[in-house]
């Protein structure tokens, strides 16, 4: 199948694969470990996603997002989530200005933080539900609405938002439908010796990583669209449609972890989620049409946060990380139709 891709493809294949490598490089100027994370924040980017990263306070969420920032050309803004945040805090308002040549006031919308292209939404779950939903027609629309007008946000936009355990306190856990406008959901775990020794090399001597841009937003906006044109055969976009109905409660492909554990499965999002990522996974392995394998790769961060257990399921200290392993265990690759 290689021998049929348009050279013109296979080299923007080839830059894209380079730009994705030199990003991660940079990346790990400042960051330690984490792999996985990295390369599921890229994902979202090249995929034009979300990203939510949960984890305690302290392991480097916060600094992964800002070193990526750096890396791109991008404009920036920090939205520090807290109680007492307002929605228009993050969307912005209209305020009263004089206008000094005729006298006259008349109102203006003053900008806020989500008018950037990359956005951290630092600790999101502090803040009450009521200032979390105000990202919610910027991460699905791009755009926000404030006093009966519309204002189109620059693209590339990507959020990049940080949570706490919702078993700490003072966290507000997200509506579901927000959850479901993230593209994908990272745990960061801890640092393992080795890492933290480096870490401790790198934060208590005075060393300062010098990160260089790697990509414009043009070129990032080009990576999305080359993203999107990866081949997706009918009997792989079948596995990944009968996945996502593996979730769904009393469904034609349910498992029976769904059936007895799980009060709602993914939306269709999710399988968005799985057909963009996989074809990242493909131009990563310097393939244009995507495998199984690709697929059964993203299924936890892309699925994780859109399914919701039951009581059931709580009371048995199970993760929808459980689920879905479960899944993939029982989901035949090829349906029987195909078979």
């Amino acid at each position: 199948m290689a021998a049929n891709i348009d050279p013109r493809v296979e080299k923007l294949t080839h830059e894209f694969r380079e730009k994705y490598q030199r990003l991660r490089d940079e990346i790990g100027k400042a960051i330690v470990g984490h792999g996985e994370i990295v390369d599921g924040v890229l994902t979202c980017l090249f995929a034009g996603g979300h990203v939510l990263l949960e984890g305690v306070p302290g392991l480097g969420k916060t600094y992964l997002i800002k070193t990526l920032s750096q890396a791109l050309s991008l404009n920036f803004s920090r939205i520090q989530f807290t109680p007492d945040l307002m929605p228009a805090d993050i969307i912005g308002t209209n305020i009263v200005m004089d206008d000094p040549t005729t006298g006259r006031r008349e109102f203006r919308f003053q900008h806020g933080p989500i008018f950037a292209q990359i956005v951290l939404a630092d600790e999101i779950n502090r803040a009450t539900p009521k200032t979390q939903s105000a990202l919610l027609e910027a991460m699905q629309e791009h755009g926000v609405t404030s006093g009966g007008t519309r204002y189109k946000l620059a693209e590339p936009f990507f959020v990049m938002a940080t949570q706490n355990p919702i078993e700490q306190e003072g966290t507000y856990p997200l509506p579901e439908a927000q959850l479901d406008r993230f593209f994908y959901k990272l745990v960061v775990q801890y640092s393992g010796r080795e890492e933290l020794k480096t870490i401790l090399d790198r934060t208590t001597t005075g060393f300062q990583p010098k990160i260089e841009p790697v990509m414009s937003g043009e070129e990032i906006i080009a990576a999305q669209k080359l993203v999107q044109r990866v081949v997706m055969a009918p009997h792989v976009q079948d596995y990944v449609v009968r996945l996502v109905m593996a979730t769904h409660t009393n469904g034609e492909f349910a498992t029976d972890m769904t059936n007895k554990y799980v009060r709602w499965g993914s939306s269709p999002r999710g399988a968005q989620a799985l057909t963009l990522a996989s074809k990242v996974h493909a131009l990563l392995d310097g393939r244009f049409n995507v495998s199984f394998a690709d697929v059964q790769k993203a299924a936890l961060p892309a699925l994780r946060h859109r399914i919701l257990l039951n009581f059931e399921g709580e009371a048995e200290n199970l993760s929808t990380d459980d689920i879905i392993e479960d899944m993939l265990v029982k989901t035949p690759t090829l349906s029987e139709a195909a078979a």
